[in-house]
């Protein structure tokens, strides 16, 4: 696990408490993205998102990397708190200024991956429908 936190429960349940972090769950399409995936897929797919965003001493727009939607794992990183070095020590006790070693990122990419499974275990968000919209009948 992380250094601050032993399990992946005692850090869910600290992230539960955060207002913030708690509100961020998987859209339709992520869902749908991560169901045809294999774990071992959607775990490289975290490993390599890590590194090339976070992973270096001080990565480019620090702060600001992280789009919020677009694939599971983006949203899981802000879920997390694995979204910008200012976080990753906030929640996870990795200092800044020096790079992630391959055992921190395999340790995150486990946090994303579990936080993705377990996002996938609770019923879907159901789509808000806006005025005009209509729905299809085959989503």
């Amino acid at each position: 696990m992380t250094l601050k936190y032993q399990t992946f429960d005692a850090l869910f349940e600290a992230l539960a408490r955060s207002e913030f972090r708690s509100k961020f769950r998987l859209t339709g399409d992520d869902r749908v993205f991560a169901e045809l995936r294999s774990p071992e897929l959607l775990n490289q797919h975290a490993h390599e998102i890590l590194k090339n965003r976070i992973g270096a001493s001080h990565p480019k727009n620090d702060g600001k990397q992280t789009p919020y939607k677009g694939h599971p794992v983006f949203t899981a990183q802000h879920a997390t708190g694995c979204c910008c070095r200012s976080c990753l020590f906030k929640w996870h006790g990795i200092e800044k200024n020096r790079e992630l070693s391959d055992r921190e990122l395999n340790e995150l990419s486990a946090v994303i991956c579990e936080w993705i499974r377990r996002d996938l275990e609770k019923p879907a968000k159901k789509k808000r429908v806006r005025k005009g919209e209509t729905l299809s009948l085959f989503d």
